[in-house]
């Protein structure tokens, strides 16, 4: 082991573990490597206490990899309305047929198998294997990136190559040849309870005796932040079209980028017509606009989005509105399941919950 890690260090995280760790989360019930696949992608970008009733519902719906390939994208993305960042669950969707058609419907035991999967990392890949079938294979997510960066005093932000690979560096060392799975699991706990971002709880943690950042009162400065950025603003109308029936108009996303594969309302520039577009699509006869709502914001990681929704009736529904696959009337009273982005199942419930109140 190299000599600037500290031989017990792992021994000390286990014994903490055996008090402080987590063992009632669900995917840690029968940790199959397609249920900590599942709980491993949820969890990027997103907390645990949000995370869990998503997992139960998807696994319950999906219970295999098998069920998860065969179902159509639009009811796994359904599943995951809400949970953001959709390019994760259309991945797992992309990897089950993968698995399905080249794996035999068995999820690879290999790590390079495992980070082949759209979606999947070095980090992810050795998380399903260690945590389901107990191979040694370090991880780096970003609790345990917070652990070692503050205890072994490595600057720099995580993102640059040089940081990641001291990390890197010092997960391999670290990681025992024995228990490796239950070590991966008390470094995630470890961060995510003691060592936090905000408030870390140094008193109680096994190894802070021996944490640089603890010892010279820096905590705070490690690891290094991604540098500023400002996030640019983008603006877009949405269309509220509305038939007779108060059912509102949806279209599909196209399958990647933004909202890939969800349903939303229809967009457009801010200097189109909405009255035109309706024309253009034959719509319906009798179109005006109702009203202008209020400007809205949507946070994206990389950029702002500025919604302006315009709500349009219609005297007389057109049937071109019906052409094809992508488009439907939804119907808000009886809505039926289909995978929306979060701020345009917001707006559909304002919308719902309004026409309750008129009633």
């Amino acid at each position: 082991m190299n000599s600037a890690v500290p031989g017990d260090f792992a021994a000390r995280v286990l014994d903490w573990s055996e008090h402080g760790g987590r063992r009632d989360l669900p995917w840690q019930r029968d940790s199959t490597p397609y249920r900590v696949w599942v709980s491993e992608i949820m969890l990027q970008q997103t907390q645990v206490q949000t995370v869990i009733p998503y997992f139960e519902r998807f696994v319950g719906r999906f219970p295999d990899v098998v069920a998860l390939a065969e179902a159509p994208l639009d009811a796994v993305l359904h599943l995951w309305s809400g949970l953001g960042y959709y390019a994760r669950a259309r991945n797992l969707h992309r990897a089950a047929r993968l698995i399905r058609d080249q794996h035999g419907g068995r999820f690879p035991t290999d790590l390079e198998g495992v980070a082949a999967l759209p979606g999947v990392g070095r980090s992810t890949a050795g998380a399903i294997l260690s945590l389901a079938l107990g191979q040694r294979q370090p991880i780096l997510d970003g609790n345990v990136r917070r652990v070692l960066a503050r205890h072994f005093g490595v600057a720099g932000w995580p993102g640059q190559a040089a940081v990641a690979q001291r990390l890197w560096q010092l997960a391999e060392a670290l990681t025992p040849q024995e228990r490796a799975g239950h070590y991966n699991q008390a470094m995630m706990d470890l961060g995510a309870t003691l060592c936090t971002r905000a408030r870390p709880d140094c008193p109680r943690c096994p190894v802070a005796q021996d944490c640089v950042a603890h010892r010279e009162g820096r905590v705070a400065e490690y690891p290094g932040r991604r540098p500023a950025k400002a996030l640019p603003v983008r603006a877009a109308q949405l269309l509220v079209v509305r038939d007779p029936a108060g059912r509102v108009l949806l279209e599909q996303r196209p399958p990647s980028g933004v909202w890939g594969g969800l349903w939303s309302l229809p967009q457009m520039d801010l200097t189109d017509d909405p009255l035109t577009w309706c024309c253009d699509r034959e719509l319906g006869d009798g179109a005006w606009v109702i009203t202008r709502w209020p400007v809205r914001r949507h946070t994206f990681s990389h950029f702002h989005l500025d919604m302006h929704p315009v709500e349009i009736r219609l005297e007389r529904a057109g049937l071109r509105a019906l052409d094809g696959d992508h488009r439907v009337w939804y119907n808000l009273a009886d809505p039926d399941a289909r995978g929306l982005a979060a701020p345009i199942r917001q707006l559909l419930a304002e919308l719902a919950s309004d026409e309750g109140e008129a009633e």
